[in-house]
């Protein structure tokens, strides 16, 4: 088994991940400074082969001397949230998360060079594609197409010619991560997030799912959602979204290549939106919904091609949206009872 260097350890797919290193068999080193949330407790806290940093992935020195003695680096730390996110945060993100990674580039071609590591593996994102005109987006659109629009497509756009860039001048090999509308538990307020008005409930700038979960716990009715509800997303599950990751860091076959990671099942906002409140509702329950105005970068198709997955690395999301659901939606309930949503 390897030894694999996490940055963003803490965070909502960083704990995901995680959990799925450890249960590979791997050692674990996990670097974060709590920025996002504040500091949090993960079940692997005291696993054996896990060992934290609390530290800043800019940190060029403390990067480097964490990496060079591990075998993989997974480049997971970044300024990340919702739609509304890349809108009150446009300038940071892009400068924060370039100098995230230039840092860890720096770190990682460093540590290639005079120490252990073998492969960084990043996390791009779906919005790299998110001026596409064609879909399903297949790996090697994003040079085709034209680039991203908002600050945070644009960066992790950036982040892919890092990768190729760290292969082509110094020979840092590089696996490239598209994670597609991740849904899972464990993802709270963050620290310093204004709030955004949704109808009658106050929202912090998180994801649909959670979002539209508290609002139906709430008591929102006609339940508000952004535009008319027909945009498209392919809302995959936490632990195959870490389980496709994972594998990709392993397999050979994915040396300097990338890969979308994600369901293969498409829903509109609306039918998720209806789904939910069935589950919290029941079944006979009157629906109904209020569209508010679309935010500027809310894509209406983010569709990917996940035949390459399928292909070179045997990989499929498999966990159904009800499924996903049954799990976050009792967590939602007990988060906001609690206060923390």
């Amino acid at each position: 088994m390897s030894k694999v260097l996490i940055t963003g350890s803490a965070g909502f797919i960083g704990g995901y991940v995680v959990e799925e290193l450890l249960s590979r068999g791997h050692e674990v080193v996990g670097l974060d400074n709590f920025s996002k949330y504040g500091p949090v407790s993960r079940s692997y806290d005291n696993h054996p082969r896990y060992h934290f940093t609390e530290g800043d992935a800019r940190d060029v020195d403390l990067v480097t001397s964490l990496a060079s003695d591990c075998d993989h680096f997974i480049a997971g730390a970044a300024m990340i949230g919702g739609i509304s996110y890349f809108h009150a945060y446009a300038y940071d993100l892009l400068a924060t998360n370039e100098r995230i990674m230039a840092a860890s580039c720096d770190a990682a071609i460093k540590a290639h060079r005079e120490g252990r590591l073998q492969k960084m593996t990043y996390l791009s994102s779906s919005m790299v594609f998110e001026s596409t005109d064609r879909w399903p987006s297949k790996e090697g659109d994003e040079r085709i197409v034209p680039p991203p629009l908002s600050s945070y497509g644009f960066q992790k756009l950036a982040v892919e010619y890092y990768a190729k860039a760290a292969w082509d001048q110094y020979k840092l090999p590089y696996t490239i991560i598209r994670p597609f509308n991740c849904v899972g538990v464990g993802e709270g307020r963050a620290i310093g997030e204004a709030e955004v008005l949704s109808g009658n409930v106050k929202l912090a700038m998180s994801h649909v799912v959670p979002d539209l979960v508290q609002k139906v716990l709430k008591g929102q009715d006609p339940l508000h959602i952004l535009g008319d509800g027909s945009q498209v997303r392919h809302y995959t599950y936490g632990g195959d979204l870490a389980r496709g990751i994972v594998v990709a860091m392993e397999h050979e076959a994915a040396r300097n290549d990338d890969f979308n990671i994600s369901t293969a099942e498409g829903t509109t906002v609306q039918e998720l939106a209806e789904v939910i409140w069935r589950k919290i509702k029941g079944a006979d329950a009157p629906f109904s919904l209020v569209s508010d105005d679309p935010f500027e970068y809310d894509v209406q198709k983010r569709v990917p091609d996940v035949t390459k997955a399928k292909e070179v690395l045997g990989f499929e999301a498999t966990t159904s949206l009800e499924d996903m659901l049954d799990e976050v939606i009792p967590w939602v309930t007990q988060a906001v009872a609690e206060g923390r949503l």
